[in-house]
């Protein structure tokens, strides 16, 4: 019965061909994935890369020009294009809305999971659910309707401006760093909590000393995505920040991002201009926003050795 049983294991039979077949269509799943990203890669570089190889606008001009007027020429003939309010306001935009929102993601996250885990799952779940379903549209609408008249009473100036923004993508980004941070801080091993507990600990101490330090890994990855997914919004921006390609004096006043400037005249270029190459040079700084964000998560999920939380 043994020799029989080891025979089959080790014979080439039915379920080993398809345990081959399996392993090859997944293989050129993931080929074909790599293959399309590389060519969305090569295609945004060689169109964004134009604007300076080939229509001859200087890099340090672009990148760190104030004047973004494409129907304006300089004394070289070429059109003005300052890319830096854009990249400004994009980052205002971004590192705000993640600075206010973090605490309170996780302010919500230790609810749900070590103050009132039933109570949390009841009320907050339903909640951030409902939050991550809304589209793009919605957000941009309310904030166009409630947000900018508030910040116009409230702040002065005509209510436009990065500020709004901020308050949107706050919203916005907040069930996804929420659920992100509740995981992390489901996965911390329940030992860690027990053995502070048993030390003496306050749970105030245990969340603060043990339970926060043992998921800032997670913590962090969690803000890092909701940053990468507020630099790459786009129509809710545009419908709150007030299109101005100017330098961003305050937070009220109208201003800006990479993603608005996009949006709003792709569609009115023709492929092969100078102003069409700049738009996808302002695309290709996304796609390397977007590549330093998930070089920023590798690098913060990388494991570090162990570390002793209880202190």
């Amino acid at each position: 019965m043994a020799n029989d049983i080891s025979k089959r294991l080790l014979s080439t039979s039915k379920n080993s061909k398809l345990e081959k077949f399996g392993k090859t269509i997944t293989f050129l799943c993931l080929v074909l994935i790599v293959f399309v990203v590389a060519l969305i890669l090569l295609f945004v570089a060689q169109k964004g890369l134009s604007t300076f190889f080939v229509d001859g606008v200087n890099l340090f001009s672009f990148l760190f020009g104030t004047n973004w007027n494409p129907s304006q020429t300089d004394a070289n003939g070429l059109p003005v294009l300052g890319a830096l309010p854009m990249i400004v306001g994009s980052f205002l935009v971004t590192f705000l809305s993640a600075l206010l929102a973090t605490p309170f993601a996780i302010g919500v996250a230790l609810f749900m999971t070590e103050i009132s885990p039933k109570r949390g799952s009841k009320i907050m779940q339903p909640a951030i659910e409902l939050l991550v379903g809304i589209p793009s549209v919605v957000y941009g609408f309310i904030g166009l309707t409630v947000v900018v008249p508030a910040v116009r009473s409230v702040f002065g100036g005509s209510g436009f401006g990065i500020l709004s923004g901020v308050f949107v993508l706050f919203v916005m980004i907040l069930p996804t760093v929420t659920s992100m941070t509740v995981d992390s801080l489901k996965a911390v091993p329940r030992h860690y909590k027990e053995a502070s507990l048993a030390l003496g600990a306050t749970r105030w101490q245990t969340i603060s000393r043990v339970i926060l330090q043992a998921a800032k890994p997670g913590i962090l990855t969690a803000i890092v995505f909701g940053m990468a997914r507020a630099f790459g919004e786009a129509l809710a921006i545009q419908m709150v920040v007030g299109n101005a390609a100017l330098m961003p004096t305050s937070l009220i006043t109208p201003a800006s991002t990479l993603t608005s400037v996009l949006t709003m005249g792709i569609g009115n270029t023709v492929m092969g201009t100078v102003r069409n190459d700049a738009l996808w040079s302002l695309a290709l700084i996304l796609l390397l926003m977007s590549l330093f964000f998930n070089s920023m998560i590798k690098l913060i999920t990388r494991p570090k050795g162990k570390k002793n939380y209880v202190r």
